[in-house]
């Protein structure tokens, strides 16, 4: 695999109320795919399906000068503790409609209709990028390979997050 020439400093957070460390595959996966790619990996937790300690987590993050990329997987359903769009759009200082609208249409090809049920998301705050994803390590999988490893790399043409990141 080509690594980035660029390498960033990229949290990941697993939004989960059952995951552990040895559990939590949808985090190791993209802390592998990071690593691969010749990212550092500045953090990387699990945090349970709670709005304010999920804010409080990603705010924590955007204030640090440390972390430039913020990876969240989980919460992003309509179940009744799915919180992870509401918890952190109102961080948001401008959204990336078009994260969620290609992941989704990857993910047609993948799971059919129910990619509907998907409410992945993406924003800048404070000069930091989060992409929010679904909790399964295919859907993961799905974001990496079909935006996140071209959009995190300084050399994908015509454009990515590390010219908007780094001011180029």
């Amino acid at each position: 695999m080509a690594r980035v020439s660029a390498a960033l400093k990229v949290a990941v957070l697993t939004v989960s109320d059952t995951r552990t460390q040895e559990t939590d595959t949808s985090g190791a996966f993209l802390e592998e795919a990071l690593r691969d790619a010749g990212h550092h990996i500045a953090d990387r937790q699990i945090v349970i399906d709670d709005v304010y300690q999920l804010r409080a987590i990603v705010s924590q993050w955007i204030a640090e000068p440390d972390v430039e990329v913020i990876l969240t997987t989980g919460g992003t359903g309509f179940s009744g503790r799915d919180s992870t769009p509401e918890a952190l759009a109102p961080l948001f200082d401008k959204t990336i409609d078009g994260f969620g609208e290609v992941f989704r249409a990857l993910s047609l090809t993948e799971i059919g209709s129910s990619t509907v049920q998907s409410r992945a998301l993406a924003g800048l705050a404070n000069g930091t990028v989060i992409f929010c994803m679904p909790g399964s390590t295919g859907a993961c999988r799905t974001a990496w390979e079909g935006v996140l490893r071209d959009q995190l790399d300084s050399e994908h043409k015509p454009c990515n997050f590390v010219g908007v990141l780094r001011g180029h």
